[in-house]
C-alpha cells in the first residue's frame, strides 16, 4: 500500500507541476500538434478558406450573436479560416491568436485581425472581455488536468452570458472513436455527449447544446446526398445496438461540438 500511495501522490505532483507550469508559460503537454495551434487545413491552404467555410456555416454559424458588434475570439485560428467567415458575415470585433507565427502569416496576407499569441497567457490577461470564444483546435489536444484550467480561464475571459464553442473526437463512434484517439500522439482523450456536458458544466457552463459536427455540407456535390444517406443509415444501426446494452448515446458524428453560456450564480 506504500508504494501505492507513494505513486499516487507522484503522479498528484506532476499533475500539479505541468498545470502550474501551463498557468506561468502557456507551455502544454502536447508539443508535437498543441492545442492552441491549428492542424486541420489542407496543404493547399488557400483552399482551405472555401472549403472550411461551408463547414462552419452549416454547423457554427447560428450559435453566434446576432450583434455584429460582439467581441470574439478564435483560439488556435491558424490561417484565419474562422476568422474570415467572422469578417464577411459583418463582424467587427473579431481576434484570432494562434501559436504558430508561420500559420499567422496566412491570416495577415488577407489582412485578417489575428495574431501570434498562446492561448492561456492571453486569457490570463483578460477579464470579462469576450461576448465570444471560439476554440478551433480540438479540446483532444490537452489532458485533462490542463482541459479543466483552460475552460476556467475561458470563462473568466467572458462577459456575463458569454458564449463558448467547442469540439472534440467522438468517443462513442464505434467506427472512427478508438483509431481516432490513437492515430495522433497528441491525443489524451476522446468525449461522448455526456461528458462533454459533464466537463462544461464542472467548468462553470450552463445551457449546453451539444452539436452533432456535419461533414456533408458540400450540397453542390451530387455525392454528398449519397454520404448523407449512408451516415443516417449508420446511426440508426448505432443507436438500435447501443440500445441492446442499455446505452443512450445518440450522436455518432466524427466529432462533436458544444456551444455554452458563462453559467452566473
Amino acid at each position: 500500500m506504500q508504494g501505492l500511495d507513494r505513486e499516487v501522490l507522484t503522479s498528484d505532483k506532476a499533475a500539479t507541476m505541468v498545470t502550474e507550469t501551463m498557468m506561468l508559460t502557456g507551455e502544454m503537454t502536447a508539443k508535437i500538434e498543441p492545442f492552441d495551434s491549428f492542424w486541420e487545413g489542407p496543404e493547399n491552404v488557400d483552399k482551405g478558406y472555401q472549403s472550411f467555410s461551408q463547414f462552419y456555416k452549416r454547423n457554427y454559424l447560428k450559435y453566434l450573436p446576432v450583434n455584429k458588434q460582439a467581441k470574439i475570439l478564435v483560439i488556435s485560428c491558424g490561417p484565419g479560416y474562422f476568422v474570415n467567415l467572422l469578417v464577411e458575415q459583418g463582424y467587427v470585433n473579431v481576434l484570432g491568436i494562434d501559436s504558430d507565427s508561420g500559420k499567422i502569416q496566412h491570416a495577415t496576407k488577407r489582412n485578417l485581425p489575428c495574431r501570434a499569441e498562446r492561448a492561456v497567457p492571453h486569457l490570463r490577461r483578460s477579464s470579462e472581455v469576450y461576448d465570444v470564444i471560439f476554440c478551433e483546435q480540438e479540446l483532444n489536444h490537452m489532458t485533462k488536468e490542463e482541459m479543466l484550467l483552460f475552460l476556467s480561464l475561458c470563462r473568466t475571459a467572458m462577459k456575463k452570458e458569454g458564449v463558448l464553442i467547442v469540439h472534440g473526437l467522438n468517443g462513442a463512434n464505434p467506427i472512427t472513436g478508438a483509431e481516432a484517439l490513437a492515430q495522433n500522439f497528441d491525443h489524451y482523450n476522446t468525449f461522448t455527449e455526456y461528458t462533454l456536458r459533464q466537463v462544461l458544466g464542472h467548468t462553470g457552463f450552463g445551457q449546453i447544446q451539444i452539436i452533432p459536427l456535419n461533414l456533408y455540407v458540400f450540397y453542390m456535390n451530387p455525392l454528398n446526398y449519397v454520404l448523407i444517406v449512408l451516415d443516417r443509415l449508420y446511426s440508426l444501426f448505432f443507436t438500435f445496438s447501443f440500445m441492446l446494452y442499455g446505452k443512450n448515446n445518440r450522436v455518432w458524428t466524427k466529432k462533436l461540438g458544444a456551444a455554452c453560456r458563462k453559467a452566473t450564480a
